[in-house]
């Protein structure tokens, strides 16, 4: 960070023994010349607070931007803008600025474009619903009809593929069912987040009752499918050997399907007024926060998944603090804490990129790994707000 984006120089106190630098120079003089990775003075510097480390994240975040194609710059992908597009708008809502919205829209103007699609409709339906989820965001802060239209257009090509030939029912992960004939948990978690997310929002009464209907349907067959294991963890997905008797497949308890859950969750809750949804939410929660961290308590995820892997653990803390809204535990609060101070205290980069290991040491940068810590450190802000 430089000069040019802090302005916080006031004034400098002159007294007869000499000059005296004032508490906001100081300040200035912290942002001016800020440590390298690894160093003291950022690891353990108490002149920055959550809100201005998110800031500065932020910025190093759009330096991967490109506005030509409202995408992000390799390896983050076309999933993985959505959820950076949904970072801006969390950001925005927590430091109160308008300053990234003009890249909302740009991408929603622009992206089809580059990716050579029409409404953010491709043949991932979980693609689909990181998308929707994003313009859901978006027309909160914003009150944007046309975001909220959108996330309608994009439920409404899911709804396409929910089946009931195979495992009773559910989404299919891909359109290409000649390769992919797959149902799993990040796909059916996003449904039900979308479907009680556009109940609680549209105004039509018909339309409202037919997305809580919707919402309604889709918990039912999550919670039989058997996905939520024994400890309250959610596999990956469903084992479709006999279509007629699906089982959990047993596959990774990633972090990001325990995250998702959670946000679908606490909507359907307050689309259908039934708060015994919420205990299922926190069970999921606290046996995340039980086994899925380091030994001080950092969440980890399992090796493996490829270029998609940095993604996943910020899902989990951008829905965690959703959670954390009707549920405020101090466990949630504490564990949200310690997340965001190891990110940036152990896994800072050059020009404060942050890595896929929170825990440390630093990797490497991109936008999908900024994107991820981010997630944790906007939640952070968010709950010392709270």
């Amino acid at each position: 960070m430089n000069s040019r984006s802090v302005r916080l120089i006031k004034r400098l106190s002159l007294q007869s023994f000499g000059i005296r630098l004032t508490l906001s120079v100081l300040v200035f003089l912290a942002f001016l010349f800020p440590a390298r990775a690894g160093s003291s003075d950022v690891s353990n510097s108490s002149t920055l607070t959550d809100a201005q480390h998110a800031t500065l994240a932020v910025q190093t975040l759009q330096t991967w931007y490109v506005p030509a194609s409202g995408l992000y710059r390799k390896p983050t992908d076309w999933w993985n803008t959505a959820n950076a597009i949904t970072v801006l708008v969390d950001y925005s809502r927590v430091s109160h600025t308008t300053k990234y919205l003009g890249a909302v829209a740009n991408t929603f103007a622009k992206a089809n474009k580059t990716y050579r699609i029409h409404n953010f409709v491709n043949d991932s339906n979980d693609d689909e619903g990181w998308w929707a989820l994003a313009w859901i965001d978006a027309y909160d802060l914003t009150k944007t009809a046309s975001y909220l239209q959108m996330a309608e257009t994009i439920f409404a090509d899911m709804t396409k593929q929910w089946e009931t030939g195979t495992c009773g029912g559910g989404v299919w992960w891909s359109k290409d069912l000649q390769h992919s004939a797959y149902k799993n948990a990040v796909t059916n978690e996003l449904f039900l987040e979308i479907s009680a997310g556009l109940a609680n929002r549209v105004a039509d009464p018909e339309k409202k009752a037919q997305y809580l209907a919707w919402a309604q349907k889709e918990w039912r067959w999550f919670k039989a499918s058997g996905m939520v294991n024994a400890e309250n963890l959610v596999n990956d997905g469903l084992n479709a050997k006999n279509p007629a008797a699906c089982t959990n497949n047993h596959q990774t308890t990633w972090t990001y399907n325990q995250g998702v859950v959670l946000g679908g969750l606490v909507e359907l809750a307050q689309a259908d007024g039934d708060s015994s949804l919420l205990p299922q939410a926190e069970a999921i929660a606290q046996a995340t926060i039980a086994m899925l961290v380091t030994p001080g308590g950092v969440l980890n995820e399992h090796p493996g998944g490829g270029p998609d892997l940095p993604q996943f653990k910020g899902v989990f803390m951008r829905n965690l603090v959703k959670l954390y809204r009707v549920a405020p535990r101090p466990a949630y609060r504490s564990f949200l804490r310690i997340n965001a101070d190891s990110i940036w205290q152990k896994d800072q980069g050059e020009n404060h990129k942050l890595g896929m290991n929170w825990q440390g040491p630093f990797d490497s940068g991109d936008a999908t790994r900024q994107t991820s810590a981010l997630d944790a450190l906007i939640a952070a802000v968010e709950t010392e707000q709270r």
